[in-house]
């Protein structure tokens, strides 16, 4: 077998391993969506893993409807929308400073914000619970839009401080010469530079506050201000589970974060792979 063949019987058998991942990976997700096009009476009578009779989209006005989800999605997006501009503003501002400013102390604080990425949630449930209860926040879109931003800062920080370290100096040196203060030129000269990063990070803390579950369930317990998360809990009964409208509603609730991504692929690829490019 020559040199050539070897390659291309190489290539065949990595794309036949990556199809194969891929198949693997979509048959949650498959299985997801022929369940929510299934009426319960049929999975009940011809089993879950059976082909379906008859495919339905009612399952998906039912969780549309009993679901709550008119409100639950907006309350998401007024969780989510404001608690990633202000972690994209403030990490930026944050990652902007320790990238072109040497000052003393510059890399304790750096280490500060990651050590914060170390900590698992689970044990800081009961102090941030009392925290927020002592002030006055729970049980409002405050507690979660404050929590979300506090706790993506250090990640988001440490990600745009070394993306920003890529960015030639000499750039900025020119602005500051042309007489730029040191805010116009992080807002007109940074951060457009680092839309690949931001747009990045963006999709990523989208998904990440729009899909979370534990402190949506701790720190608000008010119906009509819970996100479509622990929304959605309410579907299940203590002794009834319709699983068909509870999955069809799991499926309308993903697809906020599918279309920013879709939207956003582009530039979340480049700001993956350019930063680890650049000298």
């Amino acid at each position: 077998m020559t040199a050539k063949q070897t390659g291309r019987l190489q290539r065949w058998a990595v794309y036949i391993f990556i199809y194969l991942l891929t198949l693997l990976w979509l048959v949650p997700v498959l299985t997801a969506l022929i369940t929510a096009l299934r009426s319960n009476n049929d999975i009940l009578t011809r089993g879950f893993w059976s082909l379906p009779n008859v495919l339905t989209l009612q399952n998906f006005g039912q969780a549309w409807t009993r679901g709550g989800l008119t409100h639950y999605l907006p309350n998401s997006f007024i969780i989510t929308l404001p608690s990633l501009v202000g972690t994209l503003f403030l990490s930026s501002l944050a990652g902007y400073a320790l990238s072109r400013f040497h000052f003393r102390g510059n890399r304790v604080i750096l280490f500060i914000f990651v050590a914060g990425m170390m900590l698992p949630f689970q044990i800081l449930l009961l102090p941030v619970f009392r925290l927020v209860n002592a002030i006055g926040l729970y049980n409002t879109y405050w507690a979660l839009i404050i929590f979300h931003t506090a706790f993506q800062l250090g990640f988001c920080t440490f990600v745009l401080r070394n993306y920003m370290r890529t960015i030639p100096g000499e750039i900025l040196e020119a602005a500051r010469m042309d007489g730029c203060s040191e805010f116009r030129i992080y807002w007109q000269i940074m951060m457009p530079l680092t839309l690949p990063a931001l747009a990045a990070l963006a999709t990523l803390e989208f998904t990440w506050i729009f899909n979370d579950f534990l402190w949506a369930l701790i720190l608000i317990q008010n119906d009509a201000l819970k996100p479509v998360t622990t929304g959605l809990a309410a579907l299940r009964g203590q002794y009834v589970m319709d699983w068909t409208v509870i999955i069809a509603g799991s499926l309308i609730a993903t697809m906020p974060t599918v279309i920013v991504f879709l939207f956003l692929q582009r530039y979340f690829i480049q700001g993956l792979t350019l930063g680890a490019t650049k000298g």
